[in-house]
């Protein structure tokens, strides 16, 4: 493999989460001869109607990584207003407000926190965010089912 820029951030990304892991999330390359493609799962944070779920996604860098973001989609199933029901994630941190800055474990943990703090105004999912913002109690009745579906299927 011919060491580029981009893999030799992933590397350092890499070497980061594995020493220091952020809370409630964790991330590697589906191969070792692949640094482009990795998986990743975030826990749901406790004390939320997500607790217990275990999310898995699929993170896809490109040879311009760091100076494009990963495209970043849930491979499991998800019920949420910026999550598209195909699992690609609406928010602007790995879109239009991508810094190279960022790195996977501030991804990872953006993504978290999304998930308790939906942003209703740009939906992926408009039933999810009407629901949300209409029948909050029906929404995290909703969410619970998901969290404890993806214990059953991960």
């Amino acid at each position: 493999m011919s060491v580029t820029s981009s893999s030799l951030r992933l590397m350092s990304d890499l070497r980061a989460i594995k020493q220091e892991p952020p809370e409630g999330c964790s991330a590697s390359p589906v191969s070792e001869d692949n640094l482009y493609v990795w998986n990743a799962t975030i826990f749901g944070p406790e004390e939320t109607p997500w607790e217990g779920g275990i999310f898995s996604l699929r993170l896809q860098f490109s040879e311009r990584y760091p100076e494009k973001p990963p495209r970043v989609r849930f491979t499991c199933e998800m019920f949420h207003p910026n999550i598209y029901s195909d699992g690609n994630i609406c928010m602007d941190t790995i879109q239009d407000k991508w810094s190279p800055c960022h790195n996977i474990c501030t991804v990872l943990m953006s993504i978290q926190s999304l998930l308790t703090d939906p942003n209703c105004s740009s939906p992926a999912n408009p039933e999810a965010a009407q629901l949300y913002t209409k029948d909050k109690a029906a929404y995290n009745r909703r969410v619970r089912r998901v969290a404890q579906r993806s214990v059953d299927n991960c």
